[in-house]
């Protein structure tokens, strides 16, 4: 064999053991993601193991090793709508926060497994991403939204009473209510409500419901809404404490959150 033929197959095969701990770890890393992570959330993973490998490399090792994440990209059309009169858009689509808990956001969304359907409703924290508080009922009612908003309170309520809060919503009924209402101003929290008909100015929460649902309800078939509900529970503590996010420097939420207190 000719000298250059032989370098030609050495540089084009290499050594082949040479990524042999690495293939072994994104393996992993997709496993214990479920395969939700892509290259890029599996370099960073790889990263804070202390591998020192770029995001190429490791999508080319994925595509050896034949695995993609699993989760199709969504993306979200609304249509600009009138001013809801309930109460003002404070938030207008400010979407930048630079602390914990100034910023949050909720909604409701139906999930339906076979004819059985249930309703989650969660509050998210603008600043990291991190749910809060949640509530999964089978039925979106005013009860639902009370056990979710005294969770809230068992936060906010530690918080210093200077520090001004909003909470942003759509034009739902639930938080139309007086109830909901008096609760806000009882606790010093400021309502803010989108524009009628407009998703992008919740775009933060809408984005969590499209993660859940690629994430876990569509990636898997669910055979009764109880096991649904059981994995929802996992998999809202799997996305605050283990899921790592672009924005956040590689960090889950939680990790957000505690490297910016401790750097106060």
């Amino acid at each position: 064999m000719a000298r250059s033929t032989f370098y030609y197959h050495l540089k084009r095969f290499g050594n082949t053991s040479k990524y042999d701990k690495e293939k072994k770890r994104i393996q992993e890393i997709f496993q214990e993601s479920k395969g939700r992570y892509g290259y890029r959330r599996i370099t960073l993973q790889l990263r804070h193991d202390g591998y020192a490998i770029n995001h190429k490399t490791v999508e080319k090792l994925m595509q050896e090793l034949d695995i993609k994440c699993l989760i199709p990209k969504k993306r979200y059309r609304s249509y600009k709508g009138t001013v809801g009169k309930i109460a003002p858009n404070i938030l207008n689509r400010d979407f930048k926060v630079a602390c914990p808990c100034r910023k949050l956001a909720t909604d409701v969304t139906q999930i339906s497994i076979g004819q059985q359907k249930s309703f989650l409703s969660p509050i998210i924290d603008m600043f990291n991403g991190e749910i809060l508080s949640y509530n999964i009922a089978d039925r979106a009612d005013l009860e639902q939204i009370n056990k979710m908003m005294n969770d809230l309170f068992a936060i906010t309520d530690k918080l210093p009473k200077e520090n001004e809060i909003i909470l942003h919503s759509d034009q739902g009924w639930q938080y139309q209510h007086k109830d909901y209402q008096n609760a806000l101003t009882e606790h010093g929290i400021l309502q803010s409500m989108s524009r009628k008909g407009n998703c992008l100015d919740n775009s933060v929460m809408e984005n969590f419901f499209g993660l859940m649902k690629s994430e876990l309800l569509y990636n898997k078939e669910f055979k009764s809404m109880q096991e649904f509900k059981k994995e929802l529970v996992v998999y809202i503590d799997w996305y605050n404490n283990d899921r790592i996010k672009m924005r956040l420097n590689g960090m889950s939420p939680v990790q957000y959150r505690a490297h910016y207190l401790e750097n106060l």
